[in-house]
């Protein structure tokens, strides 16, 4: 392996016990090229060609209050693929307030924990008082990758291949661009919403393959929501409208408190990729909080929609979390929210919503082959879960027509990162690709770059590569093929 130090950022952050600030989500703030990167065990695979981004929270200056891992600054890394080689490197988001706390030498802005006042400056995006990180969410689109952040910060470029800094994408709406903007890699659109505390609460919008906006459209709500992800089908876009939002009373007092509000329904609404508001149909559905989707596709009258439904959104405070991290672990610990793989029917012609889980057990962070976004699927790929922590353990692979399901655990002390499926270059069909992921071994302070063939799943990884320094843990990945980077869209 041959590697290249990039110069340090300047950093205030000091020692600490926090519980995700230490351990597996020890903050990373090297920079690096690595190039031929060992292998540890197993071969690279030859047919694959393309790149595994994945996004990760590295705080750089000292929290001026409480701290959250999702205040975290963005960092990008990205392992490349080719002809049976790997190369790596890493870079922060340069973000404007990663900037500015660059040049101030100290934390300019509270985070998710804090109330008013502590911020030093005004905030970004729809909280208003927080840092725009660009920490949670990565895709790769019209040949660039889009960083954004789940509070409706803006959306940055970084060139994939490079990671060179592109700036604030040119596209980004007024009130921002949520996390998990939605790639369809057979038109090369992207299609993206975001969030506000003032009317009408909702956008919803799509860029073409080439970066340019095309569509934007307000999606009224009865107040300010927190919505998370959304999905699509070949002809249709669905956001939604959860029970899971700010308090409304504490809100006017600037107190950004999430609860759950009874008797509130579920809502989902369904509309055409370029609808108008009016052309909006509502399903409602069992209360409840998703904070990520599957795949969805269009079958007959109906619409159907995979995803995680949260048995308790809004769970206690973990008893055994170290003192005062209570609420924020309980939060995080998908143990205690209890996510299920579960599918949702909406009917268009009816307005009936049928719905029912998939598997009783914790799941969550799917993934699936992308040639097949907004299609029907047959294959899912979830991720376990370490209770009483946001660590990643295994993977369950399931086989959503016979119902079939497999699973990959991880030896203790090692942990996941999301894992997209990686496509064969001759791929014969849907399960004929790989799992990639990186892995955070807290036994030997290490981390690696593991695939798994899913062909044969519970063989576990066929090649182990060595990164050049340990990384953090983080949220959200993606697959982008050469091609796909290339040409803007997958040919059928």
């Amino acid at each position: 392996m041959k590697m290249e130090r990039l110069p340090p950022v300047k950093t205030s952050l000091g020692p600490s016990n926090h519980p995700y600030l230490t351990g597996a989500w020890t903050p990373q703030h090297e920079e690096v090229d690595a190039t031929d990167l060992e292998v540890i065990e197993g071969a690279i695979p030859t047919d694959i060609d393309g790149l595994y981004i994945r996004n990760t929270e590295n705080p750089v200056q000292q929290p001026l209050g409480r701290y959250h891992p999702f205040d975290g600054d963005g960092m990008i890394h990205m392992i490349s693929f080719k002809d049976g080689r790997a190369d790596y490197r890493n870079r922060f988001v340069r973000t404007r307030g990663f900037e500015a706390e660059q040049e101030a030498g100290q934390a300019l802005w509270g985070g998710l924990m804090d109330g008013p006042g502590v911020s030093l400056r005004p905030g970004f995006g729809a909280h208003g008082g927080m840092k725009d990180s660009s920490s949670t969410d990565v895709v790769v689109h019209a040949g660039k990758i889009v960083s954004t952040f789940y509070q409706c910060g803006e959306a940055y470029w970084l060139d994939p291949e490079t990671l060179e800094q592109g700036g604030v994408a040119s596209w980004g709406p007024l009130d921002g661009v949520s996390a998990h903007t939605k790639v369809d890699e057979a038109t090369g659109e992207m299609l993206f919403f975001n969030y506000s505390k003032h009317a009408p609460y909702m956008h919803y919008g799509v860029v073409d393959r080439h970066g340019k906006l095309a569509h934007y459209v307000p999606i009224p709500l009865p107040g300010p929501r927190l919505p998370h992800d959304m999905a699509f089908t070949a002809n249709y876009s669905i956001l939604n409208d959860l029970p899971v939002f700010w308090d409304a009373e504490l809100l006017k007092r600037n107190i950004h408190a999430v609860r759950e509000h009874e008797g509130i329904p579920s809502r989902f609404a369904v509309l055409p990729r370029y609808g108008q508001p009016q052309d909006i149909k509502w399903f409602e559905a069992a209360p409840t909080y998703i904070l990520h989707f599957l795949n969805s596709y269009e079958e007959g009258d109906e619409i159907v929609m995979d995803g995680y439904f949260q048995e308790e959104p809004t769970p206690r405070p973990l008893a055994d979390a170290p003192d005062g991290h209570g609420h924020m672990m309980g939060f995080l610990d998908e143990h205690s929210f209890l996510p299920r793989l579960h599918r949702w029917r909406f009917n268009l012609k009816t307005g009936e919503t049928q719905e029912k889980h998939l598997d009783e057990r914790t799941l969550e962070f799917g993934m699936f082959n992308q040639r097949y976004a907004g299609k029907p699927y047959r294959y899912a790929y979830s991720t376990t879960s370490k209770p009483g922590w946001f660590l990643f353990n295994g993977f369950v692979k399931h086989d959503l027509e016979t119902g079939e399901s497999w699973e990959v655990k991880l030896p203790e002390g090692r942990y996941a990162s999301e894992a997209p499926f990686v496509p064969r270059l001759d791929a014969k069909d849907e399960d004929d690709g790989y799992l990639v992921s990186f892995i955070i071994d807290e036994n030997n302070q290490t981390s690696e770059c593991i695939l798994i063939d899913c062909k044969r799943f519970t063989d576990g990884p066929v090649v182990r590569i060595a990164l050049p320094h340990k990384v953090s843990s983080g949220t959200h990945s993606v697959w982008a093929p050469r091609a796909f980077i290339r040409d803007g869209f997958v040919a059928a």
